[in-house]
């Protein structure tokens, strides 16, 4: 069988990050979206997303296939039911396809034809980009117990401090010495080739992704996850990194999301908690305004290369598009379309020919090709984001 993951009616309420990757790409807990699926499926999967992504993410469809809403994270019930799907029949959860069995030969999908099998339970989804760090919690704790079962974890160096030892687990290459880890609220999973530097204070639920780093003497609370080849320091809470991304100073990041390729400059700050404590109101590309996000605390999220320099402080709800580059002092306005430079004292545009030049160097840094394929994108990107910026 053949499964394919498609984005469904979400996307665009999960800008900026899927501007530049299908929904299936986006990390929540440990894992990406894929990821998960992948692992309970025990199959790789492809794509079905906008055309101008299909390059970099193609779709592969043979005589059988099964697709599968990408918002929706697997379990072991869902799985169980995706696997016992037949010709014309399609998974419900409450009014959206969870997933559905179609062929080669099917030119269009009619679901008034289908079988629809009722799921019953919760699933976790995402729908908003809130939802990225607001559910990271629940995602952590699931994609721990999924990476660790029947498993044996590397030992705890003898100088750390620990409290909860059973809920932490080490994959081999890990470096860390004199440190404090706390999983007694909630799972620690340390990957692959990680350093953890001295001092550093690790409240759990936590995950640091192969190849990342926590600097001297950090401060992070849960549910925070530090993707693969990150750098975090400072003080971090209940925030995720997709990838590629660095927050390495001082400077608090708090209920926030960062693409890749992301750089938070020193001394950098975002505020999570408006001071009249009021509801969070978030841009919305959908409805091209603010929405309500049902939540207090609530604070930046960055699409991928988007940086900002030192000392840079961000509003409560702050959503800064792909590409941007921000700098100066005050607030800068809390949105900030992609491809802008600038700050609070006014933005131009920050043309694709020098953005794709200092992504390469970037990205060469870390031993990454900036490719063609990459570069068609952004430029997707910037064309599609005109209208926002004051050009």
């Amino acid at each position: 069988m053949n499964y394919i993951l498609f984005d469904g009616t979400v996307r665009n309420a999960l800008l900026p990050f899927t501007f530049t990757r299908p929904v299936a790409d986006i990390r929540v807990g440990i894992l990406t979206i894929r990821e998960k699926w992948e692992k309970y499926l025990g199959y790789t999967t492809t794509t079905l997303t906008e055309e101008y992504l299909m390059e970099k993410y193609p779709m592969v469809e043979m005589e059988e296939n099964i697709m599968i809403n990408a918002s929706f994270f697997p379990n072991e019930v869902l799985v169980e039911m995706i696997f016992n799907l037949e010709p014309k029949q399609a998974i419900l959860a409450g009014e959206e396809i969870v997933a559905f069995y179609t062929n080669d030969t099917q030119e269009e999908i009619d679901f008034d034809a289908y079988e629809l099998v009722e799921y019953e339970g919760d699933l976790l989804r995402i729908e908003n980009t809130w939802d990225i760090f607001e559910k990271n919690d629940a995602a952590l704790r699931e994609d721990f117990d999924l990476l660790t079962e029947g498993r044996h974890s590397q030992p705890i160096p003898k100088s750390v401090n620990v409290i909860a030892p059973e809920n932490i687990f080490i994959e081999e290459g890990a470096k860390f010495e004199f440190v404090t880890l706390n999983a007694s609220s909630g799972p620690i999973y340390i990957g692959k080739n990680t350093e953890i530097m001295e001092g550093s204070l690790i409240r759990g639920p936590f995950a640091l992704c192969e190849e990342a780093q926590v600097k001297l003497g950090a401060k992070i609370y849960g549910a925070t996850t530090v993707g693969p080849h990150c750098r975090v320091g400072g003080e971090v809470s209940n925030s995720v990194l997709f990838a590629y991304s660095n927050k390495g100073h001082d400077g608090f990041l708090g209920n926030s999301v960062l693409g890749e390729w992301c750089n938070i400059g020193a001394d950098s700050n975002n505020s999570n908690l408006k001071n009249n404590y009021e509801e969070v109101r978030l841009w919305s590309y959908e409805t091209e305004g603010f929405a309500k996000t049902g939540l207090q605390f609530c604070g930046l999220m960055m699409g991928d290369h988007s940086k900002c320099g030192i000392n840079t402080m961000f509003n409560t709800g702050t959503v800064v598009g792909v590409s941007s580059n921000i700098f100066g002092s005050g607030f800068p306005r809390n949105f900030v379309p992609s491809f802008s430079w600038g700050g609070a004292s006014g933005f131009t545009t920050y043309i694709t020919k020098k953005a794709f030049e200092t992504a390469k160097i970037v990205m060469s840094r870390r031993k990454v090709e900036f490719t063609e394929q990459d570069a068609a994108i952004l430029e997707h990107v910037f064309e599609e984001t005109k209208k926002w910026r004051k050009e």
